[in-house]
């Protein structure tokens, strides 16, 4: 049910537009009054309503200033402004802060009627666009479920997707664009960690309804993930596991993070968020603690010389060593070592 708010600061002229309102839609509204400006913002902020209306001229927060903020605000509601013949220019200035329609007092029903259809339609359209952003997200998510083989995330993301897409009121060539699309930027990512599709492109055109459409689409993603399970011989890599292991493997090494990504065929971005997001740490702060974990092992072991042990764990710089360990425990590497027992 649409949500639509009235902001006017005389009772009676809410109520009357209020009633006129429910007679133009062709559906029930959920309809929400507010007396001023001020008050608008907060229901605003409440309920987000599809359509608003509101008189010019109001105590406290008046409609010029009510557009002027919805216009700073990430939002889409569709904004009507009405106004007595006096406030034509005030109805002027609202055009530049996103109002396209106005309704001249008194509101006669066969304008109020066009200008909800106008609504209506507007509305329609704003609801079969997909944001490149939101397709972004939904492949982003299919990314990183196909690859840590993940095919019951694969399979949750894939329902949320076909839930949103047969709500949307678009038309087939639409539909059929928006999922081809979406395959080719799945493709595009995958490419990057050096996963290669044995299907790099999608064609739906033999495909019938919107949920045969979709079906195509998910069968085709899923397929990924059985190849990639294939080549990976039924065992599941664990990237960060795999990086870990590299690190550990070169500790007396000036390893960087980008290294590290090109081993795995990872983007050094997208690692760089993988890796803090399962560790909780970055990967140089991982690196460090390694270290210095390995350096107490040795510590414990009288028969290394502390400036080995600072080779031994990629320190060149002794006193860079000496400092960086006693960040971490508290003690210089020969403070530790006494604590030890080891002279």
């Amino acid at each position: 049910m649409r949500c639509v708010l009235i902001v006017d600061d005389e009772p009676m002229i809410r109520k009357g537009l209020s009633i006129m309102i429910q007679q133009c839609g062709e559906h029930p509204y959920n309809i929400k009054l507010a007396q001023n400006g001020e008050e608008a913002i907060q229901l605003i902020m409440e309920e987000q309503p599809d359509f608003l209306f509101t008189d010019i001229r109001m105590p406290k927060v008046d409609g010029l200033e009510l557009c002027r903020r919805l216009s700073e605000m990430e939002t889409d509601i569709q904004t009507v402004v009405i106004s007595g013949y006096g406030d034509f220019e005030y109805a002027r200035q609202c055009v530049s802060y996103g109002v396209k329609e106005y309704l001249l007092k008194p509101v006669s029903k066969g304008n109020l009627q066009n200008v909800i259809a106008k609504l209506e339609a507007h509305r329609e359209k704003l609801e079969s666009f997909v944001s490149v952003a939101k397709l972004d997200e939904w492949v982003v998510r299919m990314d990183d479920a196909i690859w840590t083989l993940d095919k019951e995330r694969l399979y949750l993301v894939l329902k949320e997707w076909e839930t949103d897409f047969l709500q949307r009121k678009m038309s087939r060539i639409q539909q059929k664009e928006l999922l081809e699309e979406g395959y080719a930027l799945l493709v595009k990512k995958l490419l990057v960690n050096s996963v290669t599709p044995g299907k790099s492109v999608l064609d739906l055109s033999a495909a019938a309804g919107p949920e045969q459409l979709f079906h195509c689409f998910a069968e085709a993603s899923a397929a990924i993930l059985e190849e990639l399970r294939r080549k990976r011989k039924g065992k599941a890599k664990d990237p960060i596991e795999e990086a870990k292991a590299f690190i550990e493997k070169h500790l007396a090494q000036e390893v960087s993070l980008e290294e590290v990504a090109e081993v795995l065929g990872l983007n050094a971005s997208y690692f760089s968020q993988m890796f803090k997001h399962s560790t909780g740490e970055t990967f140089v702060h991982y690196r460090i603690k390694r270290r210095m974990e390995k350096a107490k092992r040795l510590l414990a072991d009288a028969s290394y010389r502390i400036t080995d042990i600072s080779y031994e764990v990629g320190y060149a710089d002794h006193p860079h060593f000496t400092k960086t360990f006693k960040k971490f425990t508290g003690l210089a590497p020969s403070e530790y070592r006494n604590q030890l027992g080891i002279d």
